[in-house]
């Protein structure tokens, strides 16, 4: 055989090189493909997390072991207490009252990560645990076979080929118990660091109305909104609105009604243009509790059948303060997706309780006709338990909206020129640098810029 040369093994050495480099190639290149994937699939089916800085995931069943929620983001060093969530809690939960649903459950707290003993927040994962009590499974037997009208019953065999029959599971109210955990949280950091108080209340049950203006939203109170089982601040309105309530709880039947949630002293500037406005994100979040239907700010709908110098809110300078201010809020507090520092108004319309008392039609899985006849426990009117939800949702958006302006306007701005430099730590954000560390950066690139040298 002919000898091989030396030239002829390096070719030999080269190709095999290029061959297996280009196989590594190939394989990073499938690696990469699956990750991208792997993302997408992730990304896509995380349903169960709100927000961006501010991270709220829930979980659990109506009727399973227990509910509760994930909080990631929270600033480190705030002071929270089981005491802080069990408040809100009580405020949702049910068997408060005649006019709510009378399932007993204590919904007590328990706090298993993320608070420091000095009762202080870590900045760490916090993670908040109910234990469901009074879970009755047996009261949902006929529904196993049937869809209930109006329910998510349908949609969620028709999404995932299975359901949580007790209770409806994730879409049921009780999952918002994880919503209101956090929102306690939500609420002492706004108040802690802002200034900023959520309230919310019942404006209307079925026809009976609160009057546009008739409370007083820039002295309104909790003391106000919790003085009747209702939760509406008008005592008179209050009396016509449980009236309304005992009457469709009585007959089996179920109402719908309005809660006004108001924002007060708010930061002017938190927000954002384009699509990731403050007040689509209010909607967005209002509209993911259950059996909402409709979201408005400001005059809302009523808007349409005014002219423009009907509806602009003039601007002026308060002499008392030397703050720019509007002489009306017909706007809701917010132009351009972003806050103004008035209040901030919404209403957010809920459906008539699903669930009722009476014979409806209704079909089987397999299409066949059938009738249904309730025998769980459920609220006559949700809108009495479902203003502490209407007030997380804002206070969850609000923290969200107020970490990211303070990320990406805190940098490279004097604080003089930000209109809501209070809501900053500046004596953190804005910390001299110390002269050990080199010559301080340029004027141009300096994130400390504005900053007094020693």
């Amino acid at each position: 055989p002919k000898p091989k040369t030396m030239a002829s093994q390096q070719v030999r050495f080269h190709s095999s090189s290029a061959t297996t480099a280009t196989r590594g190639a190939k394989q990073q290149q499938q690696h990469r493909r699956r990750s991208q994937r792997s993302n997408v699939r992730t990304q896509a089916s995380a349903p169960n997390t709100f927000g961006n800085l501010f991270r709220v995931t829930t979980f659990g069943e109506s009727h399973g072991g227990g509910v509760g929620c994930v909080i990631d983001g929270c600033p480190p060093r705030v002071p929270i207490s089981v005491d802080d969530m069990q408040f809100e809690l009580d405020r949702r939960r049910p068997g408060q009252s005649r006019i709510t649903t009378p399932r007993k459950e204590t919904d007590t707290a328990e706090i298993l990560s993320g608070i420091g003993d000095d009762g202080r927040t870590l900045g760490t994962p916090i993670a908040v645990l109910v234990r469901n009590k009074d879970h009755r499974p047996q009261d949902y037997s006929e529904i196993s076979v049937a869809y209930r009208p109006s329910h998510a019953d349908f949609t969620y065999d028709l999404k995932f080929g299975t359901r949580a029959i007790a209770g409806g599971g994730r879409s049921s109210a009780r999952e918002t118990i994880g919503r209101v955990a956090a929102g306690a949280v939500a609420k002492k950091v706004l108040r802690e660091v802002c200034g900023t108080e959520v309230l919310a209340y019942v404006s209307q049950v079925r026809e009976v109305k609160v009057p546009f203006g008739a409370v007083d939203h820039s002295t309104l109170t909790l003391d106000d909104i919790e003085a009747n089982m209702v939760r509406c601040p008008d005592a008179s309105l209050a009396e016509d609105m449980i009236a309304v309530i005992d009457d469709v709880r009585t007959r089996g039947e179920s109402c719908g009604g309005v809660v006004t949630c108001v924002v007060q002293n708010c930061p002017p500037g938190i927000g954002a243009p384009v699509f990731d406005r403050l007040d689509a994100d209010l909607a967005k979040a209002c509209m993911s509790l259950p059996a909402t239907k409709g979201f408005e700010m400001g005059l809302g709908f009523d808007a349409v059948a005014m002219t423009g110098s009907e509806h602009n809110d003039l601007i002026y300078t308060d002499d008392a303060t030397n703050e720019i201010r509007t002489r009306t809020n017909n706007a809701g507090g917010i132009l351009g997706g972003i806050a103004n520092g008035e209040l901030i108004e919404m209403r957010v319309a809920f459906k008539p309780t699903s669930t009722i008392m009476k014979e409806q039609e209704s079909i089987t899985r397999e299409k066949v006709s059938t009738t249904l006849k309730a025998r769980g426990r459920h609220d006559a009117c949700v809108v009495p338990r479902a203003v502490p939800m209407v007030e997380s949702m804002v206070a969850l958006v609000l923290l969200d909206h107020v970490l990211m302006h303070y990320a990406q306007t805190s940098l490279v701005l004097d604080p003089e020129q930000i209109s809501s430099a209070a809501i900053r730590p500046t004596e953190f954000a804005y910390e001299k640098p110390n002269s050990s560390s080199g010559p301080p950066r340029s004027e141009a690139t300096s994130v400390l810029r504005g900053v007094e040298e020693d």
